[in-house]
């Protein structure tokens, strides 16, 4: 029995390894190094055909070789999505230094989070029957085309068994549902671990959804900018390993942070515009259930999605909250696209790196900040920091707001962000 458990007290919950798939890299350290740099994953859609779309600039992941990734997931019977949450999941495992028999042997949860799901083999699956009849409807193809089959891809590449799985769609902040619903889990003693985050493919109805709402940028997404015209579609995946601060610390674990706490609402108010009122109030019960006070956070994750009224509406619920101080607000979806259910999760790594790595990610392709958006946005470029405490925001359809904190592990110092191994990974 742990300490916890014999005093019935709430455990800590420590993020100790992470899976990254986005435009700007595959794996952890790929993802650290362009968010120092300010990378932009920018590039012309290939994943499926663009031609009639007014634009054809997204964030596709490229080097994804899902064979040479997926032990048991075959790739042929599985759709992309899900193809990147297994990888996303076993890369986590491996950051974590765990492997699959450590998690067996303890209860567990699974939690993916989505925006689509595998629409896009549906999108296939549509345009092959078009061509050639129903024929196309075979046991296969459907079988590539269910939602659910992220949470359970992870739980089959990793053999898992008596385990909690369940694929969350609660579109755009779905990822920062599943890591409150990981971090209950294993806070509340249901669980020792849990691989929480979220995975999205590009596919062609999101691409056609977005533009026919006017909200796809020619170029790039320049969140907070007074230029901006809107965001980029992107895909990747983003999983983390959380389990308690007394296994990591028992087992000698690298801890990249803490998760403080999480808020969740639901406004309903508009179908896709935010509502200032209901953001700031999720801010407030994240800061509320972490036990942290608005002048103790550092950073804060925007949603930042680049179009013109999410910005300035999150900018005004975050001064609602903050005041005239508000903490440095950076949006990184400038450098990775909005990459879906998977947004949150990435941001949710961003922040974590963040505070083990001490530095602020930009918000790049910036020019100049809207005098509607007045927060330090770190544009450009970015910047050497004692990051403590970040604020993760996922802002989603419906008025779907969820909010995470993440804080420095007591007792764990920082790492000089200077430090690297040969193989270019930060030393642990």
């Amino acid at each position: 029995m742990s300490t916890a458990e014999a005093t019935g007290a709430p455990r800590r919950v420590v993020l100790t390894g992470c899976g990254a798939l986005s435009s700007v890299g595959v794996g952890v350290a790929e993802f650290t190094s362009a968010l120092r740099a300010g990378r932009v994953g920018t590039g012309d859609i290939t994943a499926f055909d663009t031609t009639g779309f007014p634009s054809r600039r997204g964030h596709q992941v490229h080097g994804f070789d899902a064979a040479a990734r997926l032990h048991r997931v075959r790739p042929e019977l599985t759709g992309r999505a899900t193809q990147f949450a297994a990888a996303a999941a076993r890369m986590a495992l491996d950051d974590a230094g765990l492997d699959e028999d450590w998690l067996r042997e303890r209860r567990g949860t699974v939690v993916v989070g989505t925006t689509d799901g595998e629409v896009g083999e549906l999108d296939l699956l549509t345009e092959s029957a078009l061509a050639i009849g129903l024929g196309a409807f075979t046991g296969t193809s459907l079988g590539r085309t269910a939602t659910g089959s992220l949470a359970l891809g992870v739980v089959r590449e990793l053999a898992l068994s008596d385990v909690e799985s369940s694929t969350i769609a609660t579109a755009c902040a779905a990822g920062n549902y599943a890591i409150g619903a990981g971090f209950d889990a294993v806070r509340g003693g249901r669980a020792e671990w849990a691989l929480v985050g979220g995975a999205d493919a590009l596919n062609r109805k999101t691409f056609a959804g977005f533009t026919r709402l006017g909200l796809i940028a020619p170029d790039e997404c320049r969140p907070f900018d007074a230029d901006r015209v809107g965001l980029l579609t992107g895909e990747g995946a983003g999983l983390l390993l959380l389990e308690t601060e007394e296994s990591a610390l028992a087992r000698g674990a690298h801890i990249y942070a803490e998760v403080l706490g999480y808020g969740l609402n639901c406004d309903a108010a508009h179908p896709t515009a935010p509502e200032e009122d209901s953001v700031a109030r999720c801010i407030r019960l994240a800061l509320e259930n972490a036990s942290v006070k608005p002048e103790e956070v550092d950073v804060i994750c925007a949603h930042g999605t680049g179009t013109p009224t999410n910005d300035t509406t999150e900018v005004a619920a975050i001064r609602q909250v903050y005041g005239d101080k508000a903490p440095r607000t950076v949006g990184i979806k400038a450098m990775i696209g909005h990459t879906m259910g998977a947004a949150s999760a990435l941001g949710a790594i961003a922040s974590a790196l963040a505070i083990r790595h001490g530095f602020v990610p930009p918000t790049a392709n910036h020019r100049s900040t809207d005098p509607d958006c007045a927060v330090d946005v770190v544009p450009n470029a970015s910047v050497s920091a004692d990051v403590r405490i970040v604020q993760n925001n996922g802002l989603a359809f419906g008025g779907n707001n969820a909010v995470v904190l993440l804080g420095r592990h007591e007792g764990t110092g920082r790492e000089d962000p200077r430090t690297e191994s040969p193989r270019g990974e930060y030393v642990r």
